[in-house]
């Protein structure tokens, strides 16, 4: 596939902002690494071998009794019975992290909170868990919700927009009333009652931001559609007959879009930083969910335990902080007024 040559001096001006690029290439290693978070932290085996045959307990549970055990009931591979077991006829290879998000070690030398240790590299939270494995599977969660969110409200703001910038008139001025008045609700109050009234989860979490989150972009993508349709290009496509839908997808959008992309990074930030302040408030994620802001309230109500605190604030820091970077360099690179020197 070749790269047009408009494409060609954007990746160019994206690459000359060295601290964006550079930005990209980090947040890229570390999500590709908490996306395979089940291979680095968990409390399973990669790989089993018992009485010569070889099983994978990270990918399907195997019951206690066929390792020479007493229940039927999934085994418990951090059990020193099972193991002595298990040794016996084989051996394990285990994650570099042998703790899940939501293993508890029991064998801690001091009460949980636990500071950083050979056994916990980052100590333990309250209530045993290990930090660094919450800490990857809580990225992994923040960076996916947010870039669900964004697709999602970039999806809905940019036909929101389209319709209005388009159209213009009546559509346009109801479209606008509407905005106005469902803009000036307090977000954040009512994700939190809203929250409060069901189960929060993943998707109904998604769904409720979902809401509120569609509009910024709105208004940059209306006023492209507002300039672009009395253009003459336009004006030759409907005198020629295409329908609409075609002239808004084929001939007007691309031209928005430059507005939507260098807006997506920003729109992706302030998703991770509300699950974050959810989360923080306890009207996020499930409790026991692995996520960076639980982190940080356990940080605030174990001010003993400062590593807690520390660590989460400066994940978050930086995940948020290359993201930033990122969406400059993006910026950049669709300004026409930069060019490559």
């Amino acid at each position: 596939m070749t790269l047009s040559p408009l494409t060609l001096r954007r990746l160019a001006q994206f690459k000359a902002n060295k601290r964006g690029y550079v930005s990209l290439w980090l947040f890229m290693l570390l999500f590709s690494v908490t996306l395979f978070a089940e291979f680095i932290a968990n409390d399973k085996p990669l790989l089993l071998k018992y009485d010569q045959h070889y099983y994978f307990p990270i990918f399907k549970e195997y019951p206690e009794t066929t390792f020479g055990g007493e229940f039927e009931t999934e085994t418990n591979y951090r059990d020193p019975f099972v193991k002595e077991l298990i040794n016996k006829k084989g051996w394990m290879i285990w994650p570099l992290i042998p703790y899940s998000y939501n293993t508890v070690n029991y064998d801690l030398p001091v009460p949980a909170p636990a500071p950083p240790s050979k056994e916990n590299w980052l100590g333990t939270d309250d209530q045993g868990r290990d930090v660094l494995a919450r800490l990857i599977y809580g990225f992994r969660i923040s960076v996916l919700f947010g870039l669900t969110l964004t697709l999602f409200s970039s999806f809905f703001g940019v036909t929101a927009g389209a319709i209005q910038g388009y159209f213009g008139g009546l559509i346009d001025l109801m479209f606008q009333r509407f905005m106005e008045i469902w803009s000036g609700m307090p977000v954040l109050y009512l994700l939190i009652i809203l929250a409060s009234l069901v189960q929060p989860n993943f998707w109904w979490l998604l769904g409720l931001m979902l809401l509120f989150s569609w509009m910024a972009l709105v208004p940059v993508v209306r006023a492209e559609f507002l300039r672009a349709r009395n253009l003459d290009y336009v004006k030759a496509a409907r005198a020629l007959g295409l329908a609409t839908p075609r002239i808004i997808y084929r001939h007007v959008l691309p031209n928005a879009m430059v507005a939507t992309l260098t807006f997506m990074p920003f729109i992706l930030n302030g998703s991770i930083t509300t699950l974050t302040a959810l989360d923080f408030l306890g009207f996020g994620l499930p409790l026991g969910s692995p996520s960076l802001g639980e982190m940080l309230n356990q940080g605030k109500n174990n001010l003993q335990a400062p590593w807690l605190g520390i660590t989460a604030f400066v994940v978050l820091a930086v995940m948020l902080t290359l993201l930033i970077f990122i969406g400059e360099a993006v910026r950049d690179a669709f300004d026409p007024r930069k060019a490559k020197q």
